[in-house]
C-alpha cells in the first residue's frame, strides 16, 4: 500500500487549518525506518503545530504528532528488524519531519526505540512524551536527594499531560502529592489519581513581589513556568528542588537569588526531546517495570477525525489527561 491517511496542516494567507487527507508513502522524508503507525498522542506542543507556530514548525503543509507507537514495516538498521514494535517520541518527529499524526512515518534509526515488553503500543502513548518526561523530572528529583516521607511534593498544571502522569506516579511511588491546577471542578479527578491534596493556581500566583515565601514543599515538578515557577522555588523547603519542563504561564520571571543562596534550593531543567536515546531507553524501562502505573483514567482515544477538535481544546486551555489516537 503506497497511500495513506494523515491529518495535514496546512497555510493559506495566513491562516492554518487541518484535516484528514490521502498522501503517499513516497513523499515521507528519507530515513533508515518506515514505521507503520498504530498510536500516537495529543501534546500542547502538537497543538502549536497544528496552528502555526513557526517556533516549533518552520514550513507547511506538515504533519503534526511528536509521539508515535507502531510496526516496522521498511529497516535498512541491522538493530530494527521487519515487525518489530517500536516508540518514537521527541528528536524532530512532528516539527519539521512529518509525524505520528500519520498512518506511516519513515525516521532515523536512532530515533527508534524497541517498546519495553511490559508496555502495550497504546499503553505507550498514554504515557508518550509526556509519561517520559515526567518520568525524567521523578528521576532529577531523586537524583537530587527527593525520597518519600519528606514532605509535600507539588505539582503545577495538575491536569495537563505531564501533570496528571506525575501526579498518578509519584502517588503510586509513596509520595505526599499536592496538586495544583487552575480547574477546580477537577479536584476529585486529582483525588482519583492519587493526589493528598488540591492548591489552587491562585495560591501559586500570590506573592510574586516577596523575594521569599513560606517553606511548603520536599521537591516540586513544574509544567507551567513563568511566575508560578520563581514561586515555587521561594516556597521549597531547605535543601529541596523543583524540575522544571513547561511554559505555558511563559518563559520568564522575575526572579532572586535569596533562595538559592539562603535555602540552598535547586531549579533543574528537563529536556525530553533530545536526551540520547539510551536515557531515554532507560525510562521507558523503568516506566514499563518499577514505575508502571495505571494510567486509563487519564485516556481517551480518538481517531484521525477527531484530532482538530481536541487540538482546539488543548489551546483553549481545556485538555484533562491523555488523548491517544488511533490510527487504525
Amino acid at each position: 500500500m503506497s497511500e495513506f491517511k494523515a491529518l495535514l496542516t496546512t497555510e493559506t494567507d495566513g491562516q492554518f487549518r487541518s484535516s484528514v487527507v490521502t498522501r503517499r508513502i513516497e513523499d515521507l522524508p528519507a530515513g533508515e525506518v518506515l514505521i507503520r503507525v498504530r498510536y500516537s498522542s495529543l501534546n500542547f506542543k502538537d497543538a502549536l503545530s497544528a496552528s502555526g507556530n513557526k517556533g516549533v514548525t518552520r514550513s507547511y503543509p506538515h504533519t503534526p504528532g511528536i509521539d508515535a507507537a507502531g510496526i516496522v514495516e521498511q529497516s535498512s538498521a541491522s538493530e530494527l528488524a521487519i515487525g518489530d514494535e517500536v516508540i518514537v517520541t521527541g528528536y524532530d518527529l512532528g516539527m519539521n519531519t512529518a509525524g505520528g499524526f500519520g498512518q506511516y512515518i519513515r525516521v532515523p534509526a536512532a530515533w527508534v526505540l524497541k517498546r519495553p515488553e511490559g508496555l502495550g503500543l497504546r499503553e505507550s502513548m498514554i504515557l508518550g512524551t509526556a509519561g517520559l518526561t515526567a518520568a525524567l523530572c521523578i528521576d532529577k528529583l531523586e537524583q537530587s536527594g527527593l525520597q518519600p516521607g519528606q514532605g509535600p511534593v507539588l505539582v503545577t498544571g495538575a491536569t495537563g499531560g505531564v501533570g496528571s502522569i506525575a501526579v498518578a506516579m509519584l502517588a503510586g511511588l509513596g509520595y505526599e502529592v499536592a496538586a495544583a491546577t487552575g480547574k477546580a471542578e477537577q479536584a476529585d479527578f486529582l483525588k482519583g489519581l492519587g493526589a493528598s491534596s488540591i492548591v489552587q493556581r491562585s495560591e501559586l500566583e500570590a506573592g510574586s513581589a516577596k523575594p521569599l515565601l513560606k517553606e511548603q514543599w520536599a521537591g516540586a515538578v513544574d509544567t507551567v513556568g513563568g511566575d508560578i515557577l520563581f514561586n515555587v522555588v521561594k516556597s521549597l523547603r531547605y535543601g529541596a528542588s523543583v524540575a522544571c519542563c513547561g511554559l505555558t504561564a511563559g518563559v520568564g520571571f522575575q526572579a532572586s537569588v535569596l533562595p538559592f543562596i539562603l535555602r540552598n534550593v535547586n531549579l533543574l531543567g528537563i529536556d525530553s526531546v533530545e536526551q540520547p536515546l539510551v536515557v531515554k531507553a532507560s525510562m521507558w524501562d523503568r516506566l514499563s517495570l518499577q514505575w508502571k502505573t495505571n494510567l486509563e483514567a487519564l485516556a481517551q482515544d480518538v481517531t484521525l477525525d477527531g484530532l482538530p477538535e481536541q487540538i482546539e481544546r488543548i489551546l483553549g486551555g481545556g485538555m484533562v489527561g491523555r488523548v491517544v489516537v488511533s490510527l487504525d
